[in-house]
């Protein structure tokens, strides 16, 4: 299987399966992964998701051989792999050990977090193979780190060490090697043990409202959170508070 998914505890985890080729995309993973996507987004015991890869390496980026035999890695809804241009409607932490380059690099950039190993390596390697990093590696890298430090990863496409990528706000926590997987899912139990719809919209206004004007920030984000304030789980929270016990979340 190219690709292997499991649930516990409210969290996904999808390991991309291809250890002999460093987890490179071939046309069944991207369709596999873009499954996994899907029973994400819809299923709700499911309130965040972890993508790794197995064999110590994250993602290699597209497997160049496919591309050779024409498969097209690249999904019509969801971009490359199946993830990188699809909606993601939960939190996905991306846990790297070895190698995020091309295509993998552009997967993590679509996570909302990133757990790697002291060890990972990171690279938008397109231009060394005659090719461009439009995944996510041009539009997103501009928007998630400063502009000269982008334009060095994309246009020489060299390889870098985590510390240069958590010097830049990239890498959430660094680990230590083979300590990736098991902190992205503590992280994302953490995640999932909160009330989901607050989880839900907070992480909408803070990913939308970097393209709102500074004049409409709290006209936009009030309209977006009102229902939290009258929800069930809102009450249910301070109810759970008052009465020191966990919560029930319904997600309404």
């Amino acid at each position: 299987m190219p690709v292997e998914f499991s649930i516990e505890n409210g969290v996904a985890v999808i390991t991309i399966n291809r250890p002999e080729a460093r987890n490179a995309v071939d046309r069944e993973t991207a369709l596999a992964v873009e499954a996994a996507v899907k029973q994400v987004n819809t299923d709700p015991a499911i309130r965040c998701a972890v993508i790794t890869g197995a064999g110590g390496n994250f993602c290699a980026g597209m497997d160049l051989k496919a591309f050779l035999r024409g498969e097209v890695v690249r999904l019509p809804e969801t971009g490359f792999a199946g993830v990188t241009q699809a909606e993601l409607k939960k939190p996905f932490i991306a846990a790297v050990e070895g190698y995020a380059l091309a295509g993998g690099f552009e997967i993590m950039l679509a996570c909302d977090m990133v757990i790697a190993s002291g060890s990972a390596k990171f690279g938008l390697t397109e231009v060394k193979r005659g090719l461009v990093a439009n995944a996510g590696g041009l539009v997103r890298l501009p928007r998630q780190m400063p502009i000269k430090l982008a334009s060095e990863f994309v246009l020489t496409g060299e390889i870098f060490p985590v510390e240069r990528l958590a010097s830049a706000g990239l890498v959430n926590r660094i680990v230590a090697e083979g300590d990736a997987l098991a902190e992205a899912i503590a992280l994302a139990r953490v995640i999932a043990g909160n009330g989901p719809m607050a989880v839900a919209i907070s992480r909408k206004v803070l990913n939308e409202s970097l393209e709102w004007p500074e004049s409409e920030l709290f006209e936009r984000q009030f309209a977006i959170t009102a229902p939290v304030f009258t929800s069930h789980d809102a009450r249910e929270g301070a109810a759970a508070f008052a009465e020191k016990r966990a919560p029930v979340w319904t997600g309404q």
